[in-house]
């Protein structure tokens, strides 16, 4: 299942470059230049797994790109874990199609928290150096869905997304699923892709 989401930036590449001008080549520049207000989606429904990776700039789910000093900006970031340990609610995924969490990565140094535990048991917490001080920050977060129904489950909504990270005023969204392969660059307007 990993292999599809990898391959999804290059099976994609010529509907991306008709949707966005960033062409999206190297896994690790994957947002283009860091495109601050851009995040990157990546979605693969095959038979009952889903299994969504988000990549974005700290700045549109943080409001900043610095470690967290003040009270404010730690406040922050517990307010930006605490969305993204929701992701049903993210990713409008409908109850119809029955789809268990189960696996959730966040990966940024600005997201390290101490002591943090998570309710789920399958949380795995990456901690990565810290950058230099005049690099960028993104966060990662990767998802891995059991879907008892997957047929149920016709697309992503991610009006609920836009909405937690006023920040993020776009989202290069690519999906494989039954119906094949598409990419769509999604606002918060028009926030809904299909698989």
């Amino acid at each position: 299942m990993r292999h599809l989401l990898l391959a999804l930036p290059f099976a994609l590449l010529p509907v991306i470059a008709h949707a966005n001008e960033h062409h999206h080549h190297d896994e690790h520049a994957s947002l283009g230049s860091h495109e601050h207000g851009v995040a990157q989606l990546d979605a693969a429904l095959e038979g009952t797994v889903l299994e969504i990776e988000l990549r974005s700039p700290a700045i549109n789910l943080l409001g900043f790109e610095h470690a967290a000093n003040s009270a404010e900006d730690k406040r922050k970031v517990a307010d930006a874990r605490a969305q993204l340990e929701q992701p049903n609610r993210l990713f409008g995924l409908s109850a119809e199609a029955g789809c268990k969490l189960d696996e959730a990565r966040l990966e940024s140094p600005l997201l390290a928290g101490k002591g943090h535990e998570h309710e789920h048991e399958h949380e795995h917490e990456h901690e990565h150096e810290q950058h230099d001080a005049g690099t960028h920050s993104d966060v990662h977060a990767h998802y891995r869905y059991d879907c008892s129904t997957p047929d149920a489950l016709t697309g992503l909504d991610l009006r609920a997304l836009f909405e937690a990270f006023p920040g993020t005023e776009k989202i290069q969204a690519q999906v494989i699923g039954p119906n094949g392969q598409q990419g769509k660059l999604l606002r918060a307007n028009q926030a809904q892709i299909t698989f």
